[in-house]
């Protein structure tokens, strides 16, 4: 066996890579954009755990050791990881349908870490980012869509200093409603002011500091610490103010040091309880972090590997669930962030990774006095974000399947939870996707005059031969369209008694699985028996690879041609104007 190559290593640990390349320059790069986003994720990481259910400094944890594993194995430059809104939702309702409370809650968290962690990594050694693409981009959409005003609407409790709980917008605005009477008027102050200055921070710092003079890296950094300071100024008017006794809920307690090293528990009934769980929240977090990483890659001619990714994602959960975190993947507002800020490689993780830390470390005594009111403004505007209902118009006016799926994920989010959101949207997709392919698009085609070139009778003026018909199949023939296939030739055939031929253009076909053989083989003993000839042209190389390996060549009463031109020249020699399809408008340009 020959010895790995540093290339071969690489692959697996790009850390090999790009650290042969680090120097002083990407150092300061990398640090300036750690400092910027170190200064986002500490409220973020605190208002996230406060979401999943779980104790303020698991948030914490979790953008330490994560980061790290992400920076030896990740292949993005810019992804920032740690915990996120969605993934943190997810959890929450994934452990609160267990029934369990306090450190059983912390505890089964790690188990949720854990086994995402190693879902994730074998699907990287499997090679199974495919997968993913089962989750269309309308049904992410909508589900971010809905999880965003789930969140939202499951953080106004906090914001009015009210109990609210449920996992659907039906009981969260039962909550509120019901408990709204007993809202706590000094939270209700603190929350609607960070909202209101966050939204303003959001929209306006930036471009005041400009208009004073600041840099833009100066106004930059100072707009992504506004919740920093509202962290900062809240945190002493209820110290100074003594809010806390008149019932301003507050963090309290946050333990002081680094992440612990953790074991999750291997209770197998735990585990399999949590398995479905940590399988949507592994799939749903890849699709985020890698439609993330793509796209910021591609705005600097880079690429990612989705495959290593995996591995990467995967390396940062079991991270998580050794140092006392939960599930985490790449998020979207602090990856941009990430971006802008110049980052160049993914040591900017692992520095953001030491910051938080000493934050961990030094910081936590200071968050006694913050109130719970303030994270849960932190999330509001973070989330509200990703609230993109303009989604549905769009989907609407281009198609009805699309606006289908987008609309049945949103609804079933909100009134029935996130998991089973998320799972009757990928139903969904794969529904609708079987049933488009179930019908695919055939078209009866003509040579365009003095071309080469054949196009639908029904939209161009083409030359036909009525002892040839010629069909087109733009779709791939498998298990689900192999009899529709079927019924459209034998309708086609029926009455027409001039025929002598009948062309399979297979030019659109990729693949020919054991059903669709079968149509073939019943189309052509059919035709065989009316006296008609079946033909192909223009099969793909792998498929006609396939082919060979059968007797159906061997069976076919006609020829296999190299393209509809020869087809149509050894088979229809008196071509003539096809009388079925419309002249065209002048100047229109259709297709098909």
């Amino acid at each position: 066996m020959s010895k790995p190559t540093r290339r071969d290593l690489s692959r697996y640990v790009p850390l090999l890579d790009w650290g042969r390349r680090y120097d002083q320059a990407t150092l300061g790069a990398d640090l300036m954009a750690a400092v910027i986003v170190t200064i986002m994720l500490i409220p973020q990481s605190l208002a996230y755990a406060l979401l999943a259910g779980l104790p303020p400094e698991m948030g914490l944890y979790a953008s330490v050791a994560p980061l790290l594993a992400y920076a030896v194995f990740g292949t993005s430059r810019t992804l920032a990881v740690g915990p996120v809104a969605v993934v943190s939702l997810m959890t929450a309702a994934a452990i609160g349908n267990l029934g369990l409370e306090g450190a059983e809650f912390a505890a089964a968290a790690l188990v949720l870490a854990g086994l995402s962690g190693v879902i994730l990594l074998a699907m990287g050694l499997f090679r199974l980012g495919f997968l993913a693409n089962f989750l269309s981009h309308p049904v992410i959409a909508g589900f971010i869509t809905a999880s965003g005003l789930l969140i939202a609407l499951s953080q106004m409790g906090h914001v009015l200093g009210i109990q609210t709980s449920g996992d659907t917008v039906i009981e969260l605005v039962e909550g509120l409603v019901t408990n709204l009477p007993q809202t706590n008027l000094p939270t209700l102050v603190i929350g609607l002011a960070t909202l209101a200055f966050l939204f303003w921070v959001r929209r306006g710092l930036k471009p005041l500091l400009r208009r004073l003079g600041a840099g833009p890296r100066l106004a930059d950094l100072l707009a992504r610490a506004g919740p920093v300071a509202a962290v900062a100024v809240s945190t002493a008017a209820v110290w100074a103010f003594g809010l806390d006794s008149q019932g301003v809920a507050i963090v309290g307690a946050v333990p002081q040091g680094l992440p612990p090293l953790t074991l999750p528990s291997f209770d197998l009934s735990l585990w399999s309880s949590l398995a479905g769980s940590a399988l949507l929240i592994s799939i749903i977090g890849f699709v985020e972090s890698v439609s993330v990483a793509q796209t910021l890659a591609a705005k600097r001619r880079q690429r990612i590997v989705p495959d290593q990714e995996l591995i990467g994602l995967g390396a940062s959960n079991i991270a998580a669930s050794l140092t006392g975190g939960y599930p985490v993947t790449g998020g979207f507002a602090r990856s941009v962030v990430n971006f802008d800020a110049g980052a160049e490689t993914p040591a900017a993780g692992a520095f953001t990774a030491v910051g938080i830390g000493l934050a961990a470390l030094l910081l936590t005594p200071l968050l006694w006095f913050l109130p719970k009111a303030v994270l849960a403004a932190t999330i509001i505007v973070a989330v509200l974000s990703l609230v993109d209902l303009h989604v549905l118009r769009r989907a609407w006016g281009y198609s009805r399947a699309d606006f289908t799926a987008v609309a049945a994920t949103i609804l079933l989010t909100l009134l029935f939870g996130v998991e089973l959101g998320v799972s009757s949207g990928v139903g969904l997709s794969i529904v609708l996707h079987l049933y488009r392919t179930s019908r695919p698009h055939v078209a009866e085609v003509g040579r365009v005059p003095e071309t080469e070139h054949f196009r639908n009778i029904n939209r161009h003026d083409v030359l036909t031969d009525p002892t040839l018909l010629t069909i087109r199949i733009d779709e791939s023939l498998y298990f689900a369209n192999a009899r529709f296939l079927e019924d459209y030739v034998y309708d086609r055939i029926a009455g027409a008694e001039d025929l002598r031929h009948v062309v399979l253009m297979c030019s659109a076909v990729n693949e020919i699985d054991m059903s669709a053989l079968e149509s073939l083989e019943a189309i052509n003993h059919r035709l065989r028996d009316t006296g008609l000839c079946l033909h192909l042209s223009e099969v793909k190389g792998p498929v006609m690879d396939k082919l060979r390996r059968t007797a159906f060549l061997t069976e076919l009463t006609g020829q296999v041609f190299l393209s509809q031109y020869d087809a149509m020249r050894a088979l229809a020699p008196k071509e003539s104007p096809c009388q079925q399809g419309p002249r065209r408008a002048e100047g229109s340009n259709p297709t098909g």
